[in-house]
């Protein structure tokens, strides 16, 4: 009975041996890679004349540090599949677009704050801010007749689509009827574009196409411009007969190139085509303006502004203004503007700020009990009130004055109601329609450098 007992204890101390037997052999091998790798890593560390990391002190051997492998990407991204931003991405021709459309997007979003504090400006002073500074970068140097290179041209299409594109997401609700499969009618509320958008936005557009067409058109001419050092641009008609360039502005904007033109002058039928440029120009100027003073006049009046008006008009105005625009009788702007003798866009400048000040405060004395209706509706109903005559006459000096100037600056409450407007879409119609007006009348004044210089050269 006891020798079954005996083999089953032998058995079990061979099958233990076996086990331990293995295991020793693994440990004997990481012995043996340990070794391998020591010896490895003494051999590179080590000051031996071979070595190339030899060191004058044998306790301190100089090791090469190997560069830490990137960390794992967190669990979730693991989990994912997601990869790091940037990691691993193919830059494709296509892609410089699509950073200058994120770069632009994130601008907006920040407020032009790149802290991401919170501090930017609002969102409608921000895409007020991007239109005027894409202006300023396509037609910044544009003070020469010629078409708009291909580049600058698909800048402005790209950015300014991109920036229009927040007025397709301006809607107002109005109450409509909907049918339903069963022939039954329901009351619902439908989205429309809202109405100013609706209608200046394609106006806007309509004019935008129609300037860049007209600088398109300038393709042959037969006048020319000298570059800085004197010399002639490459131009077909600068090889015509020489000319000395003339212009008319008497040193002001001495930095704008001089047009040229031969000697006997331009053809009738180039000077009756640009007659007719002219016009347009001039038209779609004055439709322009006539956009941005709507634009502006909806906007509201910041309360800092308010607080800085004069609690009498005629002290802001002036006595020679102030008696000219209370008297009784027919009221004639211009003839006032001709009174003052106001030469330079400086003095216009100063002479709208204290009219439009004194407009507001005369507006504000005559709505003192209707503050809630507008001013069209407390115009009609005090017709007869001295602070109503003499707001619609202020009025009619700025308007005048703006027309007399019409490369003139902002005024003060213009620019203080860009800078405090809350409303995406009156800012959009406003910066969109302020810098058509400034590129028409650049067109304008061009074209009336060169009928300048051809009537010089007539006279010749």
């Amino acid at each position: 009975m006891d020798t079954p007992s005996t083999t089953c204890d032998e058995s079990s101390e061979v099958d233990a041996r076996d086990d331990y037997g293995d295991i020793d052999d693994v440990e004997q091998r990481r012995g043996r890679h340990r070794r391998e790798a020591s010896s490895d890593v003494s051999s590179e560390c080590s000051g031996e004349p071979g070595s190339p990391y030899g060191s004058p002190y044998p306790r301190w051997p100089v090791c090469s540090i190997a560069k830490a492998p990137p960390p794992p990407p967190p669990p979730l991204l693991q989990k994912l599949g997601a990869a790091r931003r940037g990691a691993g991405r193919d830059r494709k021709a296509g892609d410089g677009e699509l950073q200058l459309i994120k770069e632009r997007f994130s601008k907006l979003l920040l407020g032009e704050d790149m802290s991401g504090s919170g501090k930017g400006v609002s969102t409608a002073v921000a895409i007020s801010n991007a239109i005027t500074n894409l202006y300023a970068t396509v037609f910044g140097g544009c003070h020469r007749l010629e078409p708009l290179l291909a580049e600058k041209r698909s800048m402005w299409r790209r950015e300014m689509d991109c920036l229009l594109s927040v007025c397709d997401y301006i809607v107002e609700l109005f109450p409509s009827k909907e049918i339903m499969p069963d022939g039954t009618v329901r009351e619902v509320m439908a989205t429309r574009p809202r109405s100013d958008i609706y209608v200046n936005l394609p106006a806007l557009e309509k004019l935008d196409d129609m300037l860049l067409e007209i600088l398109d058109s300038f393709q042959k001419t037969e006048f020319w411009y000298v570059n800085d050092k004197g010399q002639k641009d490459s131009c077909a008609a600068a090889a015509a007969a020489p000319c000395r360039p003339v212009s008319h502005r008497d040193g002001d904007k001495w930095w704008l190139p001089v047009p040229c033109v031969t000697k006997p002058g331009l053809t009738e039928s180039a000077r009756r085509d640009l007659r007719q440029k002219h016009d347009c120009a001039s038209q779609i100027h004055k439709a322009a303006m006539a956009i941005n003073n709507g634009v502006l006049a909806e906007i509201r009046i910041p309360e800092l502004y308010k607080q800085t008006l004069p609690k009498c008009g005629r002290a802001s105005v002036g006595d020679l203004i102030y008696r000219h625009m209370s008297f009784p009788g027919k009221f004639s702007p211009e003839y006032l503007l001709d009174r003052l003798e106001i030469s330079s866009e400086h003095d216009a400048l100063e002479a709208a700020d204290r009219v439009e000040a004194a407009m507001h405060v005369w507006r504000r004395k005559a709505s003192q009990g209707h503050s809630r209706s507008p001013w069209s509706a407390v115009k009609e109903l005090m017709e007869s009130d001295k602070n109503v005559m003499l707001a619609s006459r202020a009025g009619d000096v700025l308007l005048c004055l703006k027309q007399r100037f019409p490369g003139l600056s902002q005024t003060t409450l213009d620019a203080s109601k860009i800078q405090y407007n809350k409303d995406v879409g009156q800012a959009i119609l406003e910066g969109y329609s302020r810098v058509l007006e400034s590129l028409a009348y650049n067109i304008v004044t061009c074209i009336d450098d060169v009928l300048f210089a051809d009537e010089s050269a007539r006279k010749i």
